[in-house]
């Protein structure tokens, strides 16, 4: 429910070379053969200085030193130590909490050790004082397509506050009703509402059957957006319902959300989504799906395997029968 917002143009800049109007800089003159000879004995001169320069050591390493510059591939190369420093937790107390919420945040996507802690410490005392900004807004993003559930989760508690959403289950009641009787704009964002609710420990058992009965619905939108609840409210009993979207689902968008979602996105652990490895190996056999829904089923053996074989059932099968075998 998040959008990335684009990058402001970059000023025009003057290129390198030219005057600007009315400079008072003039444009540089050769050396004029007819000014004498001190003239061009001092370039021989400055030639010879700058020749030993370039041999000495010195210059070598510069060189050197040019050719040693960071490259993009590789493992990571820390800049400083990642935590959140005491000077910066000091300042927090004289920070507003957007300001405040919007420092721990970028933090904890950075994974800075102590974000975390910090967000949960100060986080009762931001309701009803942060805005949803464009640049919250990308945070909170980020978060929630980080690597890390629990940055995530972090990405989650924020959302919630800056929402307004109280946790407790009068909230998911009153959703509940919204997911019956809205209208599609704020169905949608109630379904996306109480998977976020159900995930932070509110009813979870009552979320899932929220959203599971907006599976039958016949707007894909809405059905899509169920999905994206279960995804985020993450527990056991919504592995079957998103299993089932993916292979059953007349809607491509809503088949790719939920592979998606058991695949990569959303709340559930690497051990949930391994667990579906079985149904996915079945699934890449099954003569009933499209050629489409069969991409989406490599796809996401390869997102949660981290193994790159092709689109073929045979390969698959036989790394899952040798993995079990090691065990």
């Amino acid at each position: 429910m998040h959008s990335w917002e684009g990058d402001p143009r970059p000023e025009v800049v003057q290129e390198y070379g030219t005057i600007r109007p009315k400079s008072k800089l003039t444009l540089d003159q050769s050396i004029d053969p007819r000014a004498g000879s001190w003239r061009i004995l001092f370039a021989v001169a400055a030639g010879i200085v700058l020749a030993v320069f370039f041999v000495t050591g010195s210059a070598r390493a510069t060189f050197e030193q040019l050719g040693n510059f960071l490259t993009l591939q590789g493992k990571p190369q820390p800049a400083s130590p990642a935590v959140l420093s005491e000077h910066e937790i000091a300042s927090l107390d004289h920070k507003s909490p957007q300001e405040q919420a919007e420092l721990l945040l970028e933090r904890s996507v950075n994974h800075y050790e102590g974000a975390n802690d910090q967000i949960a410490t100060r986080v009762e005392s931001w309701w009803g004082k942060l805005a949803m900004t464009p640049h919250f807004n990308t945070l909170i993003t980020t978060a929630l397509n980080s690597n890390d559930l629990r940055v995530r989760a972090a990405g989650i508690e924020l959302d919630l506050v800056a929402m307004g959403a109280v946790k407790a289950p009068a909230t998911v009641e009153r959703l509940s009703r919204r997911v019956e009787d809205g209208p599609r704009s704020q169905r949608v964002w109630a379904l996306w509402e109480l998977g976020l609710l159900g995930n932070r420990g509110v009813v979870p058992d009552r979320v899932n059957e929220i959203l599971v009965s907006q599976l039958q619905d016949s707007d894909p939108e809405v059905r899509r957006w169920a999905v994206e609840g279960l995804a985020y409210l993450g527990t056991n009993e919504t592995i079957a319902p998103l299993l089932q979207e993916f292979h059953d689902d007349p809607s491509p968008m809503v088949r790719e959300r939920a592979g998606c979602s058991l695949a990569q996105s959303g709340m559930l652990t690497q051990e949930q989504r391994r667990s579906i490895i079985p149904h996915l190996l079945d699934y890449a056999d099954d003569a009933s799906l499209d050629s489409q829904t069969h991409g989406w089923v490599y796809q996401a053996l390869r997102d949660i395997t981290g193994k790159n074989l092709p689109n073929e059932s045979g390969p698959w099968r036989s790394w899952y029968v040798a993995k079990d075998s090691d065990q």
